[in-house]
């Protein structure tokens, strides 16, 4: 009579091991990248509304831009872990800076003045 034996082999259980470790090592660095591209992704989008947020300071204060984020108020709020910075803003334009807390890419973005790519973000 056959010994019918229950459960898996060691070799069974080592096999199913290695494929889940391969297929984890192939997955875990496309996962990172696409976080990367998340943050990029939340960082044009904040500028984009901030395009919106400094025309519409533009025309409820005397046809100037706002400064910085503050002087903006609760018109304008950046995603979680992005931080954004007004560079620099006049009567006829303005620029700013937008990083994330978990990326080493920046992005800017220009409005107005000698601007070839005007509205836009650009990230590096």
């Amino acid at each position: 009579m056959l010994n019918k034996r229950k459960g898996f082999t060691l070799i069974e259980l080592l096999i199913v091991v290695v494929i889940i470790g391969i297929l984890a090592a192939i997955a875990i660095p496309k996962f990172s990248t696409t976080k990367e591209k998340a943050y990029v992704a939340s960082m044009k989008s904040d500028l984009r509304n901030l395009i919106t947020a400094q025309e519409a300071y533009f025309s409820d204060n005397s046809s100037t831009y706002a400064a910085s984020t503050t002087a903006l108020g609760t018109s304008y709020k950046p995603s979680t872990g992005v931080t954004v910075t007004i560079g620099g803003s006049s009567n006829t334009g303005w620029s700013a800076t937008a990083s994330h807390n978990a990326t080493a890419q920046t992005c800017t973005i220009t409005l107005g003045g000698t601007s070839t790519a005007e509205g836009e973000p650009r990230c590096s």
